[in-house]
């Protein structure tokens, strides 16, 4: 058996395999993770609230029905983090925020009921931009999360603590929300792989929202196949959110050792290139030649008018954000950091004409894509056009020009949030400064089971997940 150290290194595959096959016990596990927390999350602040107690009992609970031959599934066992705006029963949901530091919910979230009958363990919530409304993941009530990578710098947000708490091993797993790529950075700022599903995959029932019809729930995990079996547990109709769709349950890991050979893979010649970091072209262009090798070929497309779909996309996000907590917003100002409050006040300023317009650039774009994927299998681009800053930071230099942290960290992950297509990102390579840099695999609408198979076949290649491990600090 493997040492205590190595098993917190371990991903999901690995420990449910090692828990099935009694090598490991669940109490075991998150006996570890526990102390792994402890030890590391004083210089991380990943978590906002460690559930100790509760994850043994349930580690106790888990232990006994697979020792029984009763394993629901292969997180049954395996301890997971979940974002601090997902409602946990009886447990402070936070959002982030002073305003919330003493709210309990009375229900949990719809994909906290699917853990727990996949026989998950939650393990603790996860620290988050203050109301999930920030791309840097450094304004929190409970204080900015630091990049397992480098402390000094972001581990990007909203969905900060998700992202740098499977980075630095003190979870296998976790829950993170995405509105404008608030999985997806983090994930590749992190050296991780993160799923913003297909919207109304997975339910939003009993999660904060920032923008209805922008927000998506998804997994952050170690690895491709780690992030479909969570995925798994995850999707599914919900009739209690208005925009869930019904959907035929599938199993998102069945083409993960398939061949990619002859898959056609679009790749955008502008807007996805323009104004990013030159290491961060020249890392994602390389990977292509894992892809040739793995037999797929690259065809150059075109995207037009995406300036005006990522106007649209920041003008929805802003209004329905300000619609649905402005009030909020405003009686509590003296509770809320300022950089948060403008950002939602920002919502206060367009015309109904301009949301109405921004709505149907949505459905136009909707369509364009469509359109593109009747002659591609999937569209590869950059996660995000640079690497972490520095915390407290919001000017970002990208060659000879500066761009603040709002505009440019979601510039490239925004508008999928819109369109509502599938995406992945999964690290393809390290940079000169030392962090991991991700790239994006945009999919068909309900075709992620293809982006993982993609997303494996390129990572079994090139092994880049491996390679992180050897420069985190943490």
């Amino acid at each position: 058996m493997k040492s205590n150290n190595e098993i917190a290194s371990w991903n999901i595959s690995s420990i449910a395999l090692a828990i099935k096959e009694r090598r490991v016990s669940p109490i075991e596990v998150t006996k570890k993770l526990l102390t792994q927390i402890k030890n590391n999350d004083q210089k991380i602040n990943a978590f906002t609230y460690l559930l100790e107690e509760q994850a043994l009992l349930e580690a106790k609970q888990a232990e006994k029905e697979i020792t029984n031959n009763n394993i629901k599934s292969p997180l049954h066992g395996v301890p997971i983090g979940v974002k601090d705006i997902v409602y946990t029963k009886g447990i402070n949901t936070t959002m982030g925020s002073k305003v919330y530091k003493n709210f309990i919910p009375s229900y949990n979230a719809s994909v906290i009921k699917k853990l727990k009958q996949s026989g998950a363990i939650i393990i603790g919530k996860l620290n988050t931009h203050e109301f999930a409304n920030g791309t840097t993941g450094d304004k929190s009530y409970f204080g900015p999360v630091s990049n397992p990578y480098n402390i000094k710098y972001i581990s990007g947000g909203s969905s900060s603590g998700s992202s740098a708490a499977v980075a630095s091993l003190m979870c296998y797993g976790s829950i993170g929300t995405d509105t404008g790529g608030s999985i997806r950075i983090p994930s590749s700022f992190c050296g991780l792989v993160g799923m913003k599903p297909t919207f109304g995959r997975v339910s939003k029932y009993g999660v904060f929202p920032l923008s209805w019809t922008l927000d998506h729930v998804g997994p952050i995990t170690r690895t491709t196949k780690d992030n479909a079996i969570l995925l798994n547990a995850l999707s599914g109709y919900d009739k209690k959110d208005p925009y869930s769709i019904k959907t035929k349950t599938e199993d998102f890991t069945r083409y993960l050792n398939t061949s990619i050979k002859n898959l056609k893979i679009g790749l955008p010649y502008n807007f996805y290139f323009e104004n990013i970091d030159e290491g961060v072209k020249k890392i994602v262009l390389d990977s292509l030649q894992t892809f040739k090798y793995l037999g797929a070929t690259i065809l150059p497309i075109d995207i037009p008018n995406m300036q005006e779909k990522l106007k649209a996309f920041r003008l929805i996000l802003e209004s329905e954000a300000y619609a649905k907590h402005g009030g909020m917003i405003e009686k509590n100002k003296n509770k809320i950091g300022k950089e948060v409050q403008d950002k939602f006040i920002k919502g206060k300023n367009p015309y109904a004409y301009e949301y109405a317009s921004s709505q149907n650039i949505k459905q136009e774009a909707i369509q364009t894509f469509n359109s593109i994927f009747e002659n591609v299998d999937i569209i590869l681009t950059p996660t995000v056009p640079c690497g972490p800053i520095k915390i407290g930071e919001r000017l970002v230099s990208i060659n000879e020009g500066k761009f603040t942290s709002n505009t440019i960290l979601n510039k490239l992950t925004g508008i999928t949030n819109m369109t509502g297509h599938p995406s992945l990102t999964i690290p393809c390579g390290t940079s000169e400064s030392g962090f991991p840099i991700g790239l994006q695999l945009i999919g068909r609408k309900f075709d992620e089971a293809n982006l993982y198979r993609v997303g494996h076949s390129f990572e079994q290649e090139f092994q880049g997940s491996q390679s992180f491990q050897n420069t985190r600090k943490i």
